[in-house]
């Protein structure tokens, strides 16, 4: 029994290769490979022994062969393929044991050159693999050196690896030589400014109970890539599995939270804030959030961009959430919702970057692809268009309710007092159907007066402004852009209202 042997992630290959050994197989190996196993002492074949050839082109070619793809091709059931191999002086290989070439690594180095990437795409690792993984009926193929234990277990019991287990191995290396060719394809498309087809991996995280619905069924998958505010990243503390509705918002609610610095909590339901708020402390972010709809965060999610320290989270405990989001949960905070079983607490990495990302959209039949709406512009005074000028106070409001309604499905209406939401309008047909519900909200609270109102899209027309001005609206920011703006500055002028224009709209369909 052979086994080929040419691996770049060399983890745990040296006690693999022993084992093998001790098994009674005999080691084909090459290059850095079978350095590091002769190092370690093991009896190794050079591939070039088994080709008769030597290593060429400073590596390039060296398994390229038909003594390593005909020991891998050839059917063992087939009388005239092992003839053939007989008669050619070819020896079967029962196993292939290949990773490949770093490629993704190598372009993810900062100042990498495409010379530096082309040398990096392996070309005999995927043959080798592909020719195992064919044949699974008699060679077993890995490429992942988690599956070494249970290749060595049945080796062990059996003498051999079971059927099922070849399977599944030839379709993880066919899996493995698809990412890998998928990675290089992106690159050099990008490369030569080709955008006609697109290629995503991602990676099983769970199944789901359901999805939206229970008749739905659902996965849960992530990038391969890591990045910043992604529930697909947490670290799960407590509480029962997500649901398909909870990531949903969860990941609502963690966009939201990466637009603040200062100390910031929201709560969430059904993909849109019910509260948030700025605070001195995190714990004053929090009752200011609750303040601001005690109703609906019932059954909501609540995240916060600072850690959950004990004090808060006694204040959090009576309440009935799904979830909790923080960077850090300090351990007492942690022992007070212990008793909570349900709830999920996620600790989340809040560690923001100025890299950009892509959203992903599915459509019947197809895929929308955009960069993330991760742009926010600050406030300020030079953005005023009416004869009354904004207050330092009002500026502070301001860019806050700019911020939360960028994250309101449109259309959005937010109103906002001293850091924290007093009203939410949220997808209405109409903008002024949604300043209604937002301006009633804050009117039921007891707010009518210094109001601020933030919209994700232009006024169209003067009527917003008109109704605005009825509940104690002073200041309005929008992005401007309408064909009838002055009509809306007119009336901001005669209501002795600030309007500012932005110049960016974040429409959230």
């Amino acid at each position: 029994m052979r086994a080929l042997i040419s691996v770049s992630d060399k983890r745990g290959i040296v006690e693999f290769a022993k084992s093998l050994k001790e098994l009674g197989w005999d080691i084909i190996a090459t290059g850095g490979t079978m350095t590091k196993l002769r190092e370690a002492g093991i009896e190794v074949i050079n591939i070039s022994d088994v080709t008769g050839f030597p290593e060429i082109c400073d590596g390039r070619v060296k398994t390229l062969h038909p003594k390593v793809h005909g020991g891998l091709l050839g059917r063992r059931d087939l009388a005239d393929h092992m003839a053939q191999l007989e008669a050619n002086g070819i020896e079967t290989i029962e196993m292939v044991c290949v990773n490949l070439y770093p490629f993704e690594a190598t372009i993810a180095k900062e100042g990498v050159t495409l010379e530096d990437a082309v040398e990096n795409i392996d070309i005999g690792g995927p043959s080798m693999l592909r020719s195992a993984a064919k044949n699974f009926r008699d060679v077993t193929v890995v490429c992942d050196p988690d599956d070494y234990e249970k290749v060595l277990a049945e080796l062990r019991a059996n003498g051999h690896t079971e059927y099922e287990t070849r399977f599944k191995l030839s379709a993880k290396a066919y899996t493995h030589t698809a990412e890998y060719d998928s990675h290089i394809a992106t690159y050099m498309r990008k490369q030569a400014g080709l955008d006609e087809k697109l290629f995503l991996a991602f990676d099983a995280v769970q199944s789901l109970r359901y999805g939206e619905n229970p008749h739905q069924e659902a996965m849960f998958y992530r990038a391969e890539e890591e990045v910043p505010f992604s529930v697909a990243y947490a670290k799960q503390l407590g509480g029962k599995e997500l649901s398909y509705n909870n990531i949903q918002d969860a990941n609502a609610a963690l966009q939201l939270v990466r637009e603040f610095d200062s100390p910031f909590c929201l709560g969430l339901k059904h993909m849109n804030p019910c509260g948030a708020a700025i605070g001195e402390t995190i714990k004053e972010a929090w009752e200011k959030t609750y303040e601001a709809d005690k109703v609906s965060i019932y059954g909501g999610i609540v995240a916060m961009n600072r850690p959950l320290d004990a004090e808060t989270a006694k204040l959090l405990k009576p309440i009935f959430l799904e979830i909790v989001m923080a960077p850090k949960f300090e351990p007492e905070a942690l022992e007070v919702l212990a008793s909570k079983k349900n709830l999920r607490l996620l600790e989340v990495n809040m560690e923001k970057s100025d890299k950009k990302q892509k959203q992903y959209v599915g459509v019947t039949g197809g895929l929308l692809v955009q960069d993330a709406d991760l742009e926010c512009k600050e406030i300020t005074e030079e953005m005023c268009v009416t004869e009354v000028k904004p207050t330092a106070e009002q500026l502070v409001d301001l860019n806050f309710g700019w911020k939360v309604v960028k994250h309101v499905k449109s259309n959005a209406i937010v109103v906002v007092k001293n850091g924290a939401t007093a009203g939410v309008g949220a997808g209405q047909m109409n903008r002024v159907g949604s300043a209604h519900i937002a301006l009633e909200e804050a009117k039921a609270a007891g707010l009518t007066e210094g109001l601020v109102l933030a919209s994700d899209g232009f006024l169209p027309f003067d009527d917003t402004v008109e109704l605005a001005s009825k509940y104690g609206v002073t200041a309005i920011v929008q992005p401007g852009g309408s064909i009838r703006d002055e009509d809306a500055i007119k009336k901001a002028n005669e209501k002795g209202i600030t309007m500012l224009f932005t110049g960016m709209r974040h429409f959230k369909h």
